[in-house]
């Protein structure tokens, strides 16, 4: 006899098998769906750890979990952690200077003087030149 890990109500099962047939899910929240669904069909932590390819733990924290919280363990938690400083408004100013002409007497924007340009027109309060280059890493721009 294969033992129950987990027991979907009908509104749990339904949903989970709409987010399935929708095909636009997040690869970590799909992978939960399917272990939840192999889970109530009486599978082990070891086989489905093998079809979803994740680890027996992690299969066992999802259970548990579930168990706890219902669908809601579908959806990661917030992470500690410091908030970010700069949104993304402010970001894409950053990187709209950069792309601007240098200033008279600059052949093109240093980070470090686009720091401080920054700073100057009140777009943030205080960034330093190595979260400039973090910020236009991110883009596709070259500041040539």
């Amino acid at each position: 006899m294969k033992k129950e890990h987990i027991q979907l109500t009908e509104e749990d099962r339904t949903y989970i098998e709409s987010l399935l047939a929708k095909g636009q899910i997040a690869v970590k929240t799909q992978r939960r769906v399917q272990a939840l669904l192999e889970l109530e069909r009486g599978r082990t932590f070891t086989e489905v750890a093998a079809i979803v390819g994740v680890t027996i733990q992690t299969v066992s924290t999802w259970a548990k979990k579930y168990k706890a919280a219902g669908l809601a363990m579908l959806v990661d938690q917030p992470r500690p952690g410091r908030p970010a400083v700069i949104d993304g408004v402010q970001r894409a100013k950053i990187t709209a200077l950069a792309c601007s002409e240098a200033p008279e007497g600059y052949e093109r924007w240093s980070l470090r003087l686009l720091a401080e340009h920054v700073v100057e027109l009140g777009i943030v309060d205080d960034i330093s030149y190595m979260e400039v280059s973090r910020i236009l890493k991110k883009t596709n721009s070259n500041r040539t």
